[in-house]
């Protein structure tokens, strides 16, 4: 538990007989080695933070009871203690068609519902009703320029003249200039990633880091933990800073439009980090998406973020804008082959297995996890993770099907959708490093069904990342 030393909760275990054992192994190798052997942020408590008061936990725990023996779809929002936390956009959101989830207690977009139709998401196992808005979201980033809320990301301020020390030895990366951001995984003891991040670096003694909101209470936890007496201070941002995000090729010009800095490809580069005055709001500004696209995260206290949407959504009226969502966010990052925390990364992988070594600096001062990863990077990653193509026909992979290499399975998927643009179905997920090889032919069982799959060892668009940087 987060600020109280050596106290243990087992979380979220409504079957004692058949968890006990695990979770009981589990507790006990925190207690004893400092970390479970297996990723258990399932039942941890770090996945609930100050928003879940007793009245909070009184609803849910209704809700879950009344469930107990009902099927639950990939898909399903469930409604209880709902809406909870809300952004000041929210409203204009709901206005435009957003069909909202949840994550963190935050209520984000997930699609947007064309007018005239119900924004209601039917749940299923196969293709919901937001299929088609969906794959129009994903053309009109791809094609034009998209607005998207990130305020559901989690966001932290790093402080003090012993900051970049203190971080160089928290994270696996070396840190920015000033100006600059990275992109750095976490790692455990062991060489586990047990976070992955944007590092920006706004000022000489002043870092932003940027996170999976899920993961919020988790990673505070593991920076309180090792937080020095004096020299840095760290703190969460998560109702202090919200944000939107441009993406497309038409990006950069509504952000033109808007300042009169220079946006130039040369005067503001690809993961550059920046002050801006938009329309009348003073931003902070990161050159980034996660989409795979020429885009920009847009940071600002909560107080503008109202100003800013309106500014945004005005100036790009006649660019085509389109509002998209995180089922938009999630297709468009399947056809880059980019990872995401919780499913592609968690404490279960190396960076080298998960497609991070890139991001792991060893040359630089010693850092959490160094001597682990090195020993990993000399043996070689005895998994990968892949992307596969699926012939799947009127269904997706989600998370956790069987990945089949002639009778025998040898991996998993992480996660899988619809990509749009490429029109394929896509999963993502690991098997044994001397199965990879590109072409190669394997099968994925969803819904009981053994189905086609074809292995990619790069992203199906754009694998130079050339949208992005360009």
């Amino acid at each position: 538990v987060r600020g109280l030393a050596n106290f243990y909760v087992a979380c979220g275990v409504m079957a004692g007989f058949s968890q006990g054992g695990g979770v009981g192994r589990s507790l006990a190798e925190w207690i004893i080695e400092g970390a479970p052997s297996i990723d258990v942020f399932a039942m941890d408590v770090a996945r609930f933070g100050a928003f879940a008061t007793a009245g909070y936990a009184h609803a849910k725990v209704v809700e879950t009871y009344k469930r107990r023996f009902s099927i639950t779809y990939p898909n399903e929002e469930l409604p209880a203690a709902r809406p909870l936390r809300t952004t000041p956009i929210y409203q204009r959101l709901e206005a435009a068609g957003a069909v909202f989830g949840t994550a963190y207690g935050l209520e984000h977009a997930l699609w947007f519902a064309p007018e005239g139709v119900a924004p209601v998401e039917e749940p299923t196992f196969r293709r919901s009703n937001a299929f088609g808005p969906v794959a129009e979201e994903c053309e009109a980033v791809r094609a034009g320029v998209g607005l998207l809320e990130i305020s559901n990301f989690a966001k932290y301020e790093v402080r003090g003249p012993d900051a970049e020390l203190w971080l160089g030895h928290m994270l696996a990366n070396h840190m920015p200039a000033q100006g600059r951001m990275v992109l750095t995984p976490m790692l455990d003891p062991r060489g586990r990633v047990i976070g992955d991040f944007t590092v920006a670096k706004p000022d000489a003694e002043r870092f932003m880091i940027f996170g999976s909101g899920l993961a919020e209470d988790y990673h505070m936890r593991w920076f309180e933990a090792h937080l020095p007496a004096t020299g840095v201070t760290v703190e969460s941002l998560s109702s202090r800073l919200v944000g939107l995000a441009i993406a497309g090729p038409k990006s950069r010009e509504l952000l033109a439009r808007l300042t009169h800095e220079d946006v130039t490809n040369e005067a503001f580069r690809f993961m550059a980090f920046r002050a801006l005055d938009l329309g009348l709001v003073r931003a902070k500004v990161g050159r980034i998406s996660f989409t795979g696209e020429l885009g920009y995260e847009i940071w600002v206290a909560p107080d503008y973020q109202l100003a800013l949407y309106d500014t945004l959504v005005e100036a790009g009226r006649d660019l085509g804008l389109r509002h998209f969502g995180g089922r938009a966010l999630n297709a468009m990052r399947l056809e880059k082959g980019f990872g995401s925390w919780t499913r592609e990364f968690t404490p279960d992988y190396t960076p080298f297995e998960a497609g991070l070594g890139r991001f792991v600096d060893l040359d630089k001062n010693d850092f959490i996890g160094r001597e682990a990863a090195l020993e990993a990077k000399q043996s070689g990653p005895a998994r990968r993770m892949v992307t596969f193509v699926i012939n799947a026909g009127e269904v997706d992979a989600f998370a956790d099907e069987p990945v089949f290499h002639g009778d025998e399975v040898v991996g998993w998927c992480t996660s899988g959708g619809y990509g749009h643009v490429v029109g394929k179905s896509i999963a993502l997920g690991y098997v044994p490093t001397e199965l990879v090889e590109d072409g190669a032919e394997f099968e994925i069982e969803i819904l009981g069904e053994r189905r086609p799959a074809t292995l990619s060892v790069g992203p199906l668009l754009d694998p130079e990342g050339a949208r992005m940087r360009g």
